[in-house]
């Protein structure tokens, strides 16, 4: 199993911790923010303290309801359509990216648009236009509605069919198996993704696989460590919103890698004390659009009821960052000359 340094932010060290009681949790890291929502959520932040507010943002930032309230507070307005903004506004387009069209429609409307889209949903999109070009099939897995299976599709309408889960497998219909590919959203459950690669593969051997995986760094490092804590556990808890995909799979994850339960919740206070009645041991971990105070907060609502030991699981140390929207720089940097 990942090392366990039983710590976490410094709050309590396992030398404070008590196991009289006999309850423990399993803090999962990695967890939280990843590099792309880190990302987005600073892009909304200093275009609000450039441009002042409000600043007009297209769709959900990033799948988390704390988040959306707190910029909110800020400034920002969400909408579901560039339509809703006003003439000239300014307009920052959410992390899970966005189809031509959106860009389009925006400067139909003189606005002035901030791609905060994550760099690794950029690259899938990037993926779909090469071979698109080049004429393949393109079978994109990925769940139907989401923001970002609207936002690649959008790139070659023509040449992607979606892949809802495996079961979606024997309906694909190509115009030449010997030119088809898989693509695949980052935020999916990595085995079930493999699975359906598998299925498809069955019905189609000269499938292409993408050059380098499309599931997100994030998502995998989060699902590996739900792996590790889950069968150890008597109940998971996720904190995430339920319209966050990567949140909702790690409650899957958690399930089918042996935690006797596992709830989704965004706030500590939803937490229901029968899920807890029979507990010994519970693993804590939360999406990749999460910030860790929520996290804090029902570790605090644990240690009330008894789970005062806690030990941080580790597999994985994530360093990576991204740079902010190089529209958003320019400006910045432009700033800073104008103030001398």
């Amino acid at each position: 199993m990942g090392r366990r340094d039983g710590t976490y932010d410094g709050r309590v060290t396992q030398a404070e911790a008590t196991s009289r009681t006999g309850k423990r949790v399993l803090l999962a890291k990695p967890r939280g923010y990843c590099a792309g929502v880190d990302r987005a959520v600073q892009t909304v932040e200093e275009a609000l303290k450039l441009y002042g507010a409000p600043i007009y943002v297209r769709k959900q930032i990033v799948h988390n309801k704390h988040v959306v309230r707190t910029l909110e507070a800020k400034g920002a307005i969400f909408v579901e359509e560039n339509e809703e903004v006003p003439e000239g506004a300014t307009v920052i387009f959410s992390a899970h990216g966005v189809a031509p069209e959106v860009y389009e429609q925006a400067k139909a409307r003189s606005l002035k648009a901030i791609d905060a889209t994550c760099p690794l949903v950029t690259k899938v999109h990037q993926e779909a236009k090469r071979f698109a070009a080049e004429d393949y099939d393109i079978l994109l897995i990925g769940h139907e509605g989401h923001e970002e299976v609207i936002g690649t599709s959008g790139e070659a309408p023509e040449h992607i069919q979606l892949v809802d889960g495996p079961e979606d497998a024997d309906k694909i219909t190509v115009r030449d198996p010997n030119k088809v590919v898989w693509l695949s959203q980052t935020t999916l459950s990595v085995d079930e993704t493999l699975e359906t690669v598998a299925r498809l593969k069955k019905r189609l051997p000269m499938l292409q696989s993408p050059p380098s995986d499309d599931i997100c760094y994030a998502t995998s490092n989060r699902q590996h460590v739900v792996k590790e804590i889950a069968p150890d556990c008597d109940v998971v808890i996720v904190v995430g919103s339920r319209n966050s995909s990567n949140s909702v799979r790690l409650v899957e994850v958690a399930l089918d890698a042996g935690a006797r339960a596992g709830h989704l919740v965004d706030f500590a206070d939803e937490i229901d004390d029968a899920w807890l009645a029979e507990a010994r041991t519970v693993g804590l971990t939360s999406g990749a659009s999460v910030p860790d105070e929520l996290v804090q907060e029902v570790l605090a609502h644990l240690a009330a009821r008894g789970f005062t030991d806690v030990e941080e699981v580790v597999t994985a140390n994530e360093r990576l960052t991204f740079s902010l929207p190089q529209e958003l720089k320019r400006d910045m940097k432009a700033a800073a000359a104008a103030r001398g």
